[in-house]
């Protein structure tokens, strides 16, 4: 007897806001970017920032100490007030609520109205201290990680061996925020496919070579192989295909960011779901290669954006109909969608896939 074929999910995965409170602890579990652990910082520089804003909304503080960027919860241990409130340069932490003082290592070093508690040793009062992955310059955090951060790293470097990480300089002028009014998963869906190209994105299509493009999967995410279709840049060729130049490789991170790597540098994507039909994409450039800017399927990001937004959104009315059934996966082209269903299956189980 023939295995049923496995399906993409129901409406219900959309529309469901349980679903959805699902999905964000699933990303608590996930390592998230952050621009304030990817910028260098003297000793005691303090700044304040939000892990995924309108989405995780966890308050933490990147902190130069002992040469390095360290990552601590922002809220004091005693009544939780939260500890800093505007980037400076400090010899500790004080909090502004009773007094609780700490050292840049997160350590508690006095507690008014504590007298009784030990000196030196670490304890429940210090603050909790996040670890911080680094890919070249570009910092990464995770709440409560479920995989550590070198086997992603690893994966990463090992695949893409010969890629300029450390030469990255971020550019601010590449910064972007985009909303749109669609689920966060369909944004996800529509970038882990090459299949849409030819009818969403003409100018993409005219540079990439379709017949050759191909979808890697992995435990940490998903690798998409973009190669030439003529003349121009290329990034160092895809090990399985040594012969043929590459244009672009795009490479997600469960659940929710995106290294899209030209030969220009690397366009950063976050994408932060605000509500059922509410998304926020963040976008970060990091340049390896300015004088490439402009050039090749990564010169005209904006436009590709606005076409995905356009077919996103339109998916988005599409899967509150009644009649949608959830359909097959395409062969080849949707192994990646199908990983990202498979890693989110995690958070809520399998009953929300289509029935075959």
């Amino acid at each position: 007897m023939r295995a049923p074929e496995e399906r993409l999910p129901t409406g219900r995965f959309y529309n469901d806001l349980a679903v959805l409170h699902h999905h964000r602890e699933r990303l608590a579990a996930s390592w998230q970017w952050s621009l304030a652990l990817s910028v260098p910082r003297e000793e005691g520089a303090c700044e304040p920032f939000v892990l995924l804003p309108g989405c995780l909304d966890e308050p933490l503080l990147a902190v130069g100490h002992g040469g390095r960027v360290r990552c601590f919860s922002n809220v004091c241990t005693h009544r939780a007030r939260l500890l800093v409130d505007t980037p400076g340069v400090r010899s500790q932490v004080r909090c502004g609520y009773h007094g609780r003082r700490f050292g840049l290592d997160g350590r508690c070093l006095g507690a008014p109205g504590f007298e009784d508690l030990p000196r030196g040793a670490p304890g429940p009062e210090d603050l909790p201290e996040l670890g911080v992955g680094t890919l070249g310059p570009l910092g990464f955090t995770s709440v409560a990680p479920e995989a550590p951060w070198d086997a992603t790293r690893e994966a990463l470097l090992a695949r893409l061996p010969s890629l300029r990480w450390t030469q990255l300089q971020r550019d601010p002028a590449g910064q972007r925020s985009f909303e749109l009014r669609a689920h966060w998963a369909i944004y996800c869906e529509n970038y882990l496919e090459g299949l849409h190209i030819p009818y969403v994105h003409p100018t993409l299509a005219r540079a990439l070579d379709l017949g050759r493009y191909h979808t890697e999967t992995a435990p940490w995410g998903v690798l998409q192989v973009g190669h030439h279709r003529g003349e121009g840049p290329a990034l160092p060729p895809d090990a399985r295909a040594p012969e043929l130049p590459v244009a672009a490789y795009y490479m997600f991170l469960f659940p929710n960011t995106m290294m899209n790597i030209y030969p220009w540098g690397v366009s950063l994507n976050v994408v932060t779901p605000l509500a059922l039909d509410r998304t926020r994409v963040d976008f970060d450039a990091w340049v390896w290669a300015p004088e490439l800017r402009g050039v090749g399927a990564g010169g005209d990001l904006d436009t590709v954006e606005a076409e995905d937004e356009a077919v996103v959104e339109a998916v988005q009315k599409g899967l509150r109909a009644r009649l949608y059934a959830g359909g097959r996966y395409a062969p080849g082209w949707e192994d990646g969608v199908r990983a990202f269903h498979r890693w989110l299956d995690g958070a809520y189980g399998p009953p929300l896939q289509g029935e075959p």
